[in-house]
């Protein structure tokens, strides 16, 4: 079975540089780019979270935004989903612990990361920032 050990070696195999939350669940922070939000890694057995937030919902009737990350959700993303958190957006996906494997991992963290960077400036706009 996986560990958070097993995460973390997958992360510095990974060869981003990342920042070990102090406490538990042990949370890792990566940073994929200038201007971009950062990605949580937390091992919270039995999963494993992956998430960005996007930013504050500005108006809960925000169609063209809700639409748009519905869009996105059914055309460009396999591993991750963007969702409402109370009232934040996020970028979110979970992994089974247990059988996690370095490529798994991978595939999760390049496509938020890829997802960011094509996406984040037009949610933001479409939020009225």
């Amino acid at each position: 079975m996986r560990t958070e050990q097993d995460v973390e070696a997958f992360l510095l195999r990974y060869k981003k540089t990342f920042t070990t939350l102090d406490g538990a669940p042990p949370t890792y922070w990566l940073s994929p780019g200038e201007g971009l939000p950062n990605v949580a890694v937390r091992v919270d057995a039995p999963i494993v979270i992956v998430r960005a937030e996007i930013g504050e919902l500005e108006r809960p009737d925000n169609v063209k935004l809700l639409t748009r990350l519905l869009e996105l959700n059914a055309q460009a993303l396999m591993h991750s989903a963007y969702g409402l958190e109370g009232q934040r957006i996020v970028l979110a996906a979970a992994l089974e612990l247990e059988n996690l494997d370095y490529n798994e991992l991978v595939a999760v963290l390049d496509e938020i990361e890829v997802a960011l960077a094509r996406e984040a400036r037009e949610l933001h706009s479409l939020n009225g920032h």
